[in-house]
């Protein structure tokens, strides 16, 4: 992204971005609620087109390609997908159906390879056992990793999950976070931008951070020189300790 803003009426979401991601790298993107996260992550998917500056993705200049041909290159995961998938959908069509970029089963034809990679993808999210229940009836932790599932499908070289780990309890924090650090460290991982507004859901492996504050970049970079105390004291407006403690990281409030 280079100089990219993105503009609602007369209000700023985005301004000024200029933010790269190499292959291999793994990012969190974090910041208070308002911070524009959700709005980058849908500009980076190439599901919407900045106001303002250039953005590429996966060597694509988005404006100068065919999203129909680029969209299926990147995984994305978020709480609007969760609202596109049928309620009766079984979690294996779920899966299955973002191989023809489609959110729910309709009189496509899959071929015998679709299927056992959807069967896998579940498998490797430990929801293998739920392939044909319905998506209504799975519980909060039980979709996000489906919908992870989905999002791997079609073997993105990109992947973007916005806040996976929202209302969860404390188990699936903790289940989806192993499972992601696992993930990250494996060679078939692809690049990955995660968004989340706590610290303690950020997997190990993590590589890079980026933090919002206002729409604006506050500060991007390796993870262990951006994610400190007065960096997010100055993003979420209030003294913050922050602290890592065998890769894993923990915020509170600085006693007065």
């Amino acid at each position: 992204m280079r100089s990219v803003g993105v503009r609602r009426g007369t209000r700023w979401i985005l301004r000024d971005v200029l933010w790269t991601v190499q292959p291999g790298e793994h990012w969190v993107v974090i910041g208070a609620n308002g911070a524009g996260k959700s709005t980058l992550m849908d500009v980076a998917a190439a599901r919407s087109f900045p106001s303002v500056g250039e953005v590429t993705v996966l060597d694509e200049v988005l404006g100068a390609v065919d999203l129909a041909e680029l969209r299926p290159r990147i995984g994305f995961a978020s709480s609007v997908a969760a609202h596109l998938i049928d309620d009766a959908e079984h979690a294996i069509d779920v899966v299955r159906t973002a191989a023809h970029g489609m959110s729910g089963s309709w009189q496509e034809t899959y071929e015998h390879a679709d299927d056992l990679r959807a069967l896998d993808l579940l498998r490797r999210w430990g929801v293998e056992s739920l392939a044909e229940k319905e998506f209504a009836r799975l519980s909060e932790g039980e979709r996000k990793r489906v919908l992870i599932a989905r999002a791997l499908m079609s073997n993105p070289e990109l992947l973007i999950l916005d806040e996976p780990g929202a209302s969860l309890d404390l188990a699936g924090r903790e289940d989806l976070v192993s499972r992601l650090d696992a993930f990250a460290r494996s060679a078939d991982s692809p690049s990955m931008v995660l968004v989340t507004h706590h610290v303690e859901e950020i997997p190990p492996s993590f590589t890079h951070a980026l933090v919002l504050r206002d729409g604006g970049v506050l500060a991007l970079g390796p993870i262990e020189m951006v994610m400190t105390s007065s960096v997010l004291s100055e993003a979420f407006a209030m003294p913050l300790l922050v602290q890592r403690v065998d890769g894993r990281y923990t915020a509170r409030a600085m006693s007065s």
